[in-house]
């Protein structure tokens, strides 16, 4: 029994031995140590919002001073809204929109609150102390055509070497998918809002 239990140890050390030169080699073939990136959380799925404010908590915790724009969602209560205002000194937050476009009813007034949002965007990009913005919704503003896609690439494509930039919201651009760095797609497989449960604080919102 024992000298079966050296042998599988044995192999898996082997397995893991090969494992971390394949690994090694391909970490010292990367050669751009830091570098920006423009980030997109798109899908049908639940949690694009979610994980981009999780990156941000992750760089809250090395001391950058990061924003947040919101597109859309109204100034309505959200936890991490409530949260993140415990971290004032290294948190811009602006909820910017006036509630999801099926509620507001007017093209209009959506149009000029998605400008007013990423004007204040473009602000924000020019602050060289901001490390991190997180441009929640901007999709949904896309999709429905208040702002101009080739615009808001352009403009975030322009962004300064160092800058990260997070942009949330399903029905992803082309546009925007072919300029971003990384792209990671939420897939539906199971919501509970199907099962007749509502939006629950601390969970939605």
């Amino acid at each position: 029994m024992n000298e079966l239990l050296d042998q599988t140890d044995l192999r898996h050390r082997e397995k893991m031995a090969n494992r971390k030169r394949v690994q090694d080699a391909k970490v010292a073939g990367k050669t751009i140590t830091d570098k920006g990136l423009l980030m997109v959380h798109t899908g049908s799925g639940k949690g694009k919002s979610t994980a981009a404010f999780g990156l941000l908590l992750r760089a809250l915790g090395h001391g950058w001073r990061c924003a947040v724009v919101q597109f859309g969602k109204g100034v309505w209560d959200s936890g991490e809204r409530a949260a993140l205002s415990l971290f004032a000194d290294l948190v811009e937050f602006h909820a910017l929109g006036e509630g999801f476009t099926w509620e507001t009813q007017d093209r209009a007034r959506d149009v000029a609150s998605a400008e007013a949002a990423f004007a204040k965007a473009e602000s924000l990009m020019r602050d060289p102390a901001l490390k991190l913005i997180v441009l929640d919704e901007l999709n949904i503003a896309l999709r429905y055509d208040h702002l101009p896609v080739a615009r808001v690439v352009e403009v975030l494509s322009a962004r300064r070497s160092d800058l990260h930039v997070v942009v949330t919201g399903r029905n992803a651009k082309a546009e925007l998918i072919a300029a971003a760095d990384l792209v990671t797609e939420m897939t539906l497989v199971k919501h509970h809002f199907a099962a007749g449960v509502r939006a629950q604080a601390g969970v939605e919102f």
